[in-house]
């Protein structure tokens, strides 16, 4: 296999859809001690089919599934004085949520991930208004010209 198509595979597999964020609370309800955060979260669990029917049907926007995860986040962050889960989170993803709902009225659908919200390692590069760090200091303040080969695939396939 060509390194390439390593690293191409490799990135594929970092691009793990918010669907899937969980915490990482044991079920007992005694172990959290700050009492911010709720066990139960609407969304999980939820497949990434069961929230384009949701959408379908109107019961969710990319825009609200986008708000849920973010209100998550924070709420996870918030336990025992902060886990901090997610480094950096994208400033446009509420907006890019709403042209995604706008091209979903207008019947347009890009792909099968349209406006499902996905996270991504620091050590991809996105066009974002996102660092790509790699988790190292050096890297601090580098933003990315262009976006990595598989964030243009999942921008393609409708990718909040």
């Amino acid at each position: 296999m060509k390194r390439r198509n390593f690293i191409q595979l490799t990135a594929l597999g970092t691009a793990v859809p918010l669907v899937s964020l969980t915490s990482c609370v044991s079920e007992d309800t005694s172990e959290i001690k700050s009492g911010k955060s709720s066990l139960t979260f609407i969304l999980e669990e939820k497949t990434v089919a069961e929230l384009q029917k949701a959408m379908e049907e109107g019961k969710y926007t990319s825009r609200k599934i986008c708000e849920l995860y973010l209100e998550r986040i924070k709420e996870v962050d918030e336990i025992d004085g902060g886990l901090n889960s997610v480094l950096e989170l994208n400033p446009d993803a509420l907006s890019i949520a709403d042209e995604l709902d706008k091209e979903r009225a207008a019947s347009k659908i890009r792909g099968p991930l349209h406006g499902i919200p996905i996270m991504v390692k620091d050590n991809i590069d996105t066009a974002d208004k996102m660092m790509t760090t790699a988790g190292a200091l050096a890297l601090v303040g580098n933003i990315a010209s262009k976006d990595a080969i598989i964030i243009k695939k999942l921008r393609e396939a409708g990718a909040v």
